[in-house]
Formats: C-alpha cells, structure tokens, sequence
C-alpha cells in the first residue's frame, strides 16, 4: 500500500491532467486518495452516474460548488464535465465507471479541453473503470496508474488468516499440506487482494484442508478471472509423463529443470527456464507432451489460438497477441502452449505484414518476460518457421520428435491398453510393436481404439489379432508421407535434440 501511495502521488504532483486508473478494487484506489488529500491540499470529489458530484469524506471543503455536498445538476456526464470545466480552483474530480461515455464526441471534447486548460485551472480528472479505451483525442494526455499486486509473502499471509478465521468459526484446525500451501499460495500470484482471499476461502471453507485437489480449482477460477474471451484457453486435462510413452531425452530434460523454474534460486546467477520447441511428424506425441510438461510440474497449462488472434483491423492482431502474452504473465508459473506455431507467424506477403508484425511481437516478449511463463510451440513444418525463432538463444532447446523404436512402441501399447482399463496378460506388445513398424503414437492408439470397437461389435474380449488386424489396414504417415519426413530427418539430424534420445543404427 505504501508503494501504491508513494506512486501515485508522484504521479498526481507530476501534474498530467487526465490519470487513468483500470482495476476492479475501486474500494482500494479510493482509500488512497482519501490517504493523499491532506498532503496534497487540493478538493477530492467523486462522481458516478448514480450519486452524481459528491466530496470525498476526507476533502477540505473549498468553496468550488457553492458549498453542496450534492448537486443534482451534475447527474449528466456531460454537465458534470462543463461544472469542472468551469471550476476555477485546482481541485481532483474521480469519475467513477466513466468509460461507456468516452464515445460521445461531447465528453471527448469536453475531457480534451478541461486537460489542454491545466496550467490555468491545474485540475486533475481520474477515469476509475475497470477497462477503459481512450480515444485517440485524450491519449497523449494521460498518464496510468496501476494497483500493485500482492506479493507471495503478502498472499501467504493472507491464506493464513483466512485459516485462522476458519478455525475461529468453525473451531477445528485447518489440515495443511505444506507442500499443497505453497502451491496454492504460487498459483493465487497475479490477482488481486480481494480475489485471492475469495480464492483462498473457497478452497479451505471447502473441506477445512488445504491440499493438492484444491490447486486444480483456483487454476480454473483463476483463469475464469481473467475473462479472456477465447484467445487463451484453459487446458483441464493435463497428462502426467507416464502417459508419454519414449521421448525418454525430453522427459529427463524436464525433470532437471522443474525445481529451478518452480522455485527459482538465484544464488548461480541461473534464470527459470524459458521454453522449447517440439517438431516432429504429426502424431508423434508432441502435443500429449506439451501436456506432460504442465503436469508433471503442477502449474496451469494456457493454450493460445493463433486463429482467434488475428483481427482484419490494422493492429488488433498484435493487440490481442500482446493481450494474450500479459494475461499469460498473470497467470505465472504456467506453461503456455502453441500448437502448429508455424501456422501462425509463417511469413506471408499476402497478409500486409500482419504476420511478421505478429512475430516481431512474440519475440520481443521472449527476450524480455520476466515472469514463470514456460513457453513450448510445437510444430510440423520447419521450412514455414522463420530464422529468426529457431536460432539458439530464442528457446532453450529444439527437440526432434521422431516415429517411436521399437521399445517404445511397446510401452505405448501398453500404455493405451492400459488406459482402457483391458488387461495386459491378453497382449503380446512385442508381437504388436514389430507389426507396427513406422507408426507414430497416434497411429498405435487408433490401432488399440479401433481393435475395441470391433471387439465390442463382436461381443469379445480385445486382444492381440484385433489389434493386429487393424494395424494390417493401416498406411501410415511414415509412408504416404515418407519423402517428407525424410528431408525432416535430415534437417533435425545436426540442428535439434533427439527427445526419444539417440536413435539405434
């Protein structure tokens, strides 16, 4: 709070005429003020479309309004702007959940002539709304304020005293898995004080516990928070590695970096990790191992549409690309997730540079984040990719995805059969794993997916022949696609990582 006051006052002594202020804790922004008025010696009024011009209960009562605590003639946005406009002495008017009018040319000028009047009347107008969109008139003329978040120590806290008034009201402890604790405590990181205490009750007024369940909850909640209409998408289900069959390189280098990119330690001068790019032939498990990186670290997994990105406005891509990156800052520690990355910011000439500007933006948010976003883009076509994304130094590491080896296609048998709750004693993998020389994991699982279907078509248990049967009717990529993914092969072959590890002759 004490930061937030100091900011603001340098902010309103800085004399801008305009201070645009968007957050949901007006409670919070009022109480500020209200700290600020005696140092500032200026009157404090507040004005929304329900009560009209009030004074602040902490203002001096200059004589500006003819001494009404409360003028009924200022209920109208734009009488209440031609009142201050005519105000002669240096006053600081907050209108409240003003922005619906900001598209009435009237108020535009109005806003535009009492900020252009500054140095006579040194007034300061203060547009307090949730989200508020200049016009292009008044932009060049405001400044921003924004509410600090709370800090771990300050949420930790604040989980804690929820606690304790649980206990005081019910009159038992509240069960704490420490572990559990400082999940939830990491994941209420980016919201408001309010929202995390609402948070943070729900998830112990639950049960009276705070444990790993909960964390899955305030992800969601979280998430719906942030309202962000489609271009970001909360992934529900998240798989665990042991449902990613080989990629036994990636897998090992995930592991080592968990702990430094959850709890990050600075005493090495080592920063979290920052992302990787899976390519790959289609089916090779590189989307279930986007998922796998979520789960097995215990953080929310975002995943960003590029298709719902693009806007046939000049700039709005961008907008809402940089939208989407900041929502995803917010959201912090999480993975985000591009699918198909080359179907978004492949450089084309028929799109008036929208999609270099796109990438322009990406990578400027790469080099600069700061925040726990663990970024992993998985593509198909690397000749789509531009240069300037795959060079080392933009992701941490480039990983190969290729068609599974024999062992692999065993344990991904195995996975998916025991998946479908089938019993592994009925199996031969290593018969069903040589039959499917060539297939990608997707191929193995529509194997085993189509085997019981006929099984239950046929009223019999699954087992190796129906599998084996299905498999005989499949052309796999590997060989309607095998020119391709020969020249990937070669590509990869001295530039990425292999994920399964290296490859037998």
């Amino acid at each position: 709070m004490n930061t937030d006051l100091h900011e603001l006052e340098l902010l309103l002594r800085s004399r801008f005429p305009i201070v645009v202020i968007e957050t949901h804790e007006e409670l919070r922004v009022l109480e500020l003020f209200r700290r600020l008025t005696p140092q500032l010696g200026k009157a404090v009024l507040h004005w929304s479309a329900t009560e009209g011009l009030v004074w602040s209960a902490a203002s001096p009562r200059l004589e500006i309004d003819n001494g009404n605590s409360h003028n009924a003639q200022h209920m109208e946005p734009d009488k209440v702007l031609k009142h201050i406009k005519g105000v002669r002495q240096g006053s600081i008017f907050i209108l409240k959940d003003f922005h619906p009018y900001l598209d009435e040319p009237l108020n535009v000028r109005l806003l535009r002539e009492i900020a252009l009047a500054h140095e006579a009347n040194q007034h300061t107008v203060v547009l307090l709304s949730p989200s508020i969109k200049l016009p292009e008139e008044l932009k060049r003329l405001c400044a921003r304020f924004a509410l600090s978040l709370p800090t771990y120590e300050k949420l930790r806290s604040l989980v804690e005293a929820e606690a304790r008034t649980w206990s005081k009201e019910i009159g038992g402890k509240v069960k704490a898995d420490k572990q559990a604790l400082e999940q939830l405590v990491r994941n209420l990181q980016g919201l408001t004080t309010e929202d995390a205490r609402r948070l943070a009750r729900s998830a112990i007024y639950n049960d009276g516990a705070i444990t790993h369940s909960d964390i899955a909850e305030v992800q969601q909640a979280k998430y719906r928070l942030l309202d962000m209409d489609g271009l970001l998408s909360f992934e529900y289900e998240t798989a665990q590695f042991g449902e990613v069959g080989g990629l036994h390189n990636l897998k090992h280098w995930l592991g080592s970096r968990k702990k430094p990119f959850i709890e990050p330690d600075n005493r090495y001068g080592l920063k979290p990790p920052k992302g990787i790019l899976l390519l790959g032939v289609q089916g090779g498990g590189k989307s279930l191992a986007a998922k796998a990186v979520a789960g097995a670290w215990g953080v929310p997994l975002l995943r960003l549409d590029f298709a719902a990105l693009y806007n046939k406005f000049f700039g709005e891509t961008e907008r809402n690309l940089r939208d989407s990156l900041k929502m995803a800052e917010v959201m912090a520690p999480c993975v985000l997730w591009i699918d198909e990355i080359e179907k978004g910011i492949a450089t084309d000439t028929h799109d008036s540079g929208t999609s270099r500007r796109v990438l322009g933006t990406l990578l400027t948010w790469m080099a600069e984040r700061r925040d726990r976003v663990f970024l992993v883009a998985t593509a198909n076509d690397i000749q789509s990719l531009p240069p300037e994304l795959i060079r080392k130094g933009r992701m941490d590491e480039i990983f190969f995805v290729d068609l599974p080896e024999t062992t692999e296609r065993e344990e991904i048998f195995r996975i998916h059969v025991e998946k479908r709750k089938q019993p592994v004693s009925n199996f031969n993998f290593a018969e069903l794993a040589r039959a499917a020389a060539g297939f990608s994991g997707s191929e193995i699982e529509q194997a085993v997916v189509a085997g019981l279907y006929a099984a239950l078509a046929d009223d019999r248990p699954l087992d190796n022949a129906l599998i084996l049967h299905e498999i005989g009717k499949t052309q796999p990529l590997s060989v309607v696609m095998a020119e391709k993914l020969r020249a990937l092969r070669e590509w990869a072959a001295n530039r990425t990582v292999p994920a399964q590890g290296e490859r037998s002759a």
